[in-house]
């Protein structure tokens, strides 16, 4: 099981056994090589509680504080001794204090009982799955199905998912059978009277009393101090940057902040594809490219600046990485080209800040603004529903109903919205969206962040998604956030001061993918060959006569992006291919 998680922790590997339980870890050594080790156990009042850990924590020194006033001692600095301790002093609470990206579970040798926790966005990936009273979990399901127990499965609810919901998942879920994730902001404890899970926290609606002057100090404070708190490390850290908002507020922060401290020059790293410019399409979603804004930047920031440049062949054998990076299909060369970004940037560091989730929590989306996406009564950035119906192989198709249970899902979401009284209709209407937002698409693309780094032994980290700010915008009401009606409005005019005119004014621009010709062929080119192939996995899960109609008109057949704003033709073939991958990789038994 620790074998399969290798990428994820390339520098050491241990093991704890007991009576009662088993645990392994890998580790990534981020911070204090010396006194870190895991499983960590730690004796205190006769009692030996013990530690497997992945994360980082923001406030760990905050907390250390605290602990040593209640009169513990520390043998080294690592943050998974003060989260050890903060759990024997404090019990399940200290998840409610906790700044950082985690999931960690502590076993309890008196009581016989384990606690099991996730991050408050769940940046951090834990699943689990009981078999014969046996709790199993790890942070990747590659791992869990190393366990002798575990079989995989795929039914209705599993379809359903891969395919209505898919490259999103319902929050607790995942496509396999009995295969479950804690959910991001909730703890579990497990002992002999079963699984007994807890939220710990939640957003929640508040009215807004500050005044717009008092509004961006917040709003200025909470983001560059979740940006310094992030730039903890022992090893050598870096930000990626595109050239637009959001990666710019990071490399500026950032980078004044070495200025300030005289560290070495920062590291950027960028990403674009061979002959993209070339071959750029303006579209409503992707409005310009990143090249000239990158230099904008470099002029004003003078970090030391790395181009990756990823070619089509690379991006396509890559495909199946991706999709053994996240163990199901996920968003396509989307994925690949950042699983590659990341391979490239680690040879020259361990930790990168990204400006991930800027976009969900200051309303940047097309869908915050577009009358079709608010109108449309299902999850805005996946609204090609009959589409996605006709793919399923036609048996199939009658036992399942897609539309159905996306509806289902989209409902039960918006059940937990809590619109206040004195919000503007603009203000109830936006909540829902950006609920819907925060916990389904933001969550996609945290899971691809953290599996395509992590791949590559790489953390990325997000100060965009520190929850103290998620919180406080949850609260700014919409006349502000959008403020001049623009996207990120509230934000850009924070930061009107930080970065240059044309960054701060620059039309929102989403990750950068490949408008290379080359790209569409040699997907086309895959998909093909499965299909040519009678024996192809895909055959028994989806309609091959309407692949081949895809195949046909080079995915036109899926009019309008099938996922997000940039998944047209050659990412849904792509997605076939990583389906067709996946089956004949993990071969799931499907049961209907």
């Amino acid at each position: 099981m620790t074998k399969v998680l290798s990428k994820r922790g390339p520098d050491e590997e241990n093991f704890y056994f007991n009576e009662h339980i088993n645990l392994g870890h890998r580790r990534l050594t981020i911070l204090d090589p010396e006194n870190g080790h895991q499983p960590m156990s730690v004796t205190y009042n006769e009692n030996t509680y013990t530690i497997v850990y992945n994360g980082q924590l923001y406030n760990t020194e905050d907390i250390r504080k605290e602990l040593i006033e209640a009169d513990f001692s520390f043998n080294g600095y690592s943050d998974t001794e003060v989260i050890l301790k903060a759990f024997i002093h404090f019990g399940s609470d200290i998840v409610k204090r906790f700044n950082g990206i985690f999931s960690f579970a502590i076993w309890n040798e008196n009581k016989q009982e384990l606690f099991l926790t996730r991050d408050h966005f769940g940046i951090k990936p834990l699943y689990y799955t009981i078999v014969d009273d046996n709790l199993i979990f790890a942070s990747e399901v590659k791992a869990l199905i190393k366990h002798p127990l575990v079989e995989l499965k795929i039914d209705k609810q599993g379809i359903s998912e891969l395919l209505g919901i898919g490259p999103a998942h319902t929050p607790g879920t995942s496509v396999f059978k009995n295969i479950f994730e804690i959910k991001p902001a909730h703890f579990a404890i497990y002992n002999k009277s079963g699984l007994h899970i807890e939220e710990y926290w939640k957003l929640e609606s508040k009215p807004h009393t500050d005044d717009f002057e008092t509004t961006c100090k917040t709003v200025h404070y909470l983001l560059e101090d979740a940006i310094k708190r992030q730039l903890v490390t022992d090893v050598p850290i870096c930000a990626t940057l595109s050239g637009g908002l959001d990666s710019s507020i990071i490399t500026a922060y950032v980078s004044n902040y070495y200025k300030e401290n005289n560290l070495p020059k920062l590291d950027t790293y960028s990403v674009d594809y061979v002959d993209n410019d070339k071959n750029f399409v303006k579209s409503d979603f992707q409005p310009n490219s990143d090249n000239y804004y990158i230099d904008v930047m470099l002029k004003h920031f003078d970090t030391n600046h790395h181009k990756i440049v990823i070619d089509t062949p690379e991006l396509a054998t890559a495909l199946e990485d991706a999709m053994i990076a996240r163990d199901v299909p996920g968003m396509a060369d989307v994925d690949s080209s950042l699983l590659l970004f990341c391979k490239n940037i680690k040879q020259g560091a361990t930790v990168a800040v990204s400006g991930e989730c800027s976009d969900e929590i200051f309303a940047g989306y097309p869908w915050f603004f577009r009358e079709d996406a608010l109108k449309s009564n299902t999850f805005p950035w996946s609204i090609a529903l009959d589409e996605r119906q006709n793919l399923l192989n036609k048996d199939i198709a009658k036992e399942i109903n897609l539309k159905e249970y996306i509806d289902y899902r989209y409902k039960e979401s918006l059940s937990n919205v809590e619109i206040l009284d004195c919000d503007s209709k603009e203000t109830a209407e936006k909540r829902k969206i950006s609920y819907l937002t925060l916990n389904w698409f933001m969550q996609t693309l945290l899971d691809r962040s953290d599996r395509m780094s992590m791949y590559n032994g790489l953390e990325l980290r997000v100060p965009f998604c520190d929850y103290r700010l998620v919180e406080y915008m949850w609260n700014v009401p919409w006349e502000i956030k959008a403020l001049n009606g623009r996207e990120k409005g509230l934000l850009r005019y924070v930061v009107r001061d930080l970065l240059p005119d044309e960054i701060v004014n620059r039309k929102k621009s989403p990750y950068p993918k490949t408008h290379n010709p080359s790209y569409l062929k040699a997907v086309k080119q895959m998909l093909t060959d499965i299909m040519q192939n009678p024996n192809a996995p895909i055959n028994d899960l989806l309609d091959k006569k309407y692949i081949l109609e895809i195949l046909e008109t080079n995915g036109n057949a899926f009019t309008r992006p099938w996922f997000g704003q940039l998944m047209t033709g050659p990412q849904l073939m792509a997605y076939l291919c990583q389906v067709n991958m996946w089956l004949e990789k993990y071969q799931p038994k499907i049961e209907l």
